[in-house]
């Protein structure tokens, strides 16, 4: 019996007429992301912290793809005033989105807070996503099959939310810090399923994680013990961003995904492979937990989705 052909960039449908926002599009998985999706003909939203490197990473793209659709707009995750400016710049020139891709990400680095006081990774990779999402979420609702991929990690199951100290001024641990601001992630994928669902929106919630990749955010991490590592040591275990960007290509892309479903490599310790469902931890499914951390970042976001607090689904 011949095996299953394992999902790759080739089998992406075309995305003609379809248009994605994604998150640290400039670099790494997301700079993958956004390819593959320009070469079977999406318009992408490069959402970028510094515009250089955005148009940077869009002349290259377009140099492969001249027929490229690209946009490239500041967006600062860490700072809410500045996903409400980008936020807003695209609604005043798009009437629908099809897809957003919550991707960008930090890690490790010293112990650092955002413009309104949060900490660094919890700020960019939970809170900004937040309320991205949820400024953007009616014009998703109009769109052609929508979704929101939230980009985690396999580092979200040793993970708990310090609901006590989410900032960390009691005792800052860089890379628990981290892991938490994943879990947050899921916790957040997961709640806004359910919350979609109840609501019968047309819009789906997907996770992924990309395994063990060879990007920026883990070669060139800020501390010397974490590049030695992470950018040395273990290197030779990565996958590339092209391979570790398929989990997240698979839940944007793939015909009949459902919401709520969770995508990662295939391989042994889900470090690397094929893009299949695997299965997030406890933590990010408990009901308690979500309801906390939903009703926590409406606060401290100021965004509100509209959408009904729900007891236990399944997924």
């Amino acid at each position: 019996m011949t095996e299953p052909q394992k999902w790759t960039s080739a089998h992406i449908p075309d995305q003609t007429g379809r248009v994605f926002v994604v998150t640290g599009a400039n670099s790494g998985l997301g700079l993958a992301t956004t390819r593959a999706l320009v070469h079977r003909g999406a318009t992408v939203v490069l959402a970028v912290r510094d515009e250089q490197k955005g148009r940077r990473a869009a002349r290259e793209l377009t140099a492969e793809q001249p027929d490229a659709r690209l946009e490239v707009r500041r967006l600062d995750l860490a700072d809410l005033d500045s996903v409400r400016a980008f936020a807003h710049g695209v609604r005043a020139d798009h009437p629908r989105l099809d897809v957003l891709v919550n991707n960008a990400g930090i890690m490790a680095p010293p112990h650092t807070l955002s413009p309104q006081g949060h900490e660094l990774q919890f700020a960019a990779h939970h809170l900004g996503h937040f309320a991205l999402t949820g400024l953007l979420l009616d014009l998703l609702a109009a769109g052609r099959d929508p979704r929101v991929v939230t980009v985690t990690s396999i580092n979200h199951r040793r993970a708990r939310i310090r609901f006590d100290d989410l900032d960390g001024n009691r005792g800052y641990r860089p890379m628990a810090f981290y892991n938490q601001s994943k879990l947050a992630n899921a916790v957040f994928g997961h709640e806004l399923h359910l919350r979609l669902t109840a609501a019968a929106s047309p819009v789906r919630s997907l996770l992924a994680h990309p395994g063990y990749s060879a990007t920026h955010i883990v070669t060139g991490a800020p501390t010397p013990l974490y590049r030695l590592l992470f950018g040395v040591l273990a290197r030779p275990l990565a996958q590339s961003p092209d391979r570790g960007a398929l989990p997240q290509l698979y839940a944007a892309t793939r015909p009949g995904v459902r919401s709520g479903e969770f995508i990662g490599p295939d391989g042994p310790g889900e470090l690397c492979g094929a893009p299949a469902r695997v299965e997030l931890a406890p933590a990010a499914t408990d009901a308690a937990t979500g309801r906390r951390l939903w009703d926590l970042s409406e606060r401290l976001t100021g965004v509100r989705f509209g959408l009904p607090a729900v007891g236990t689904l399944g997924v």
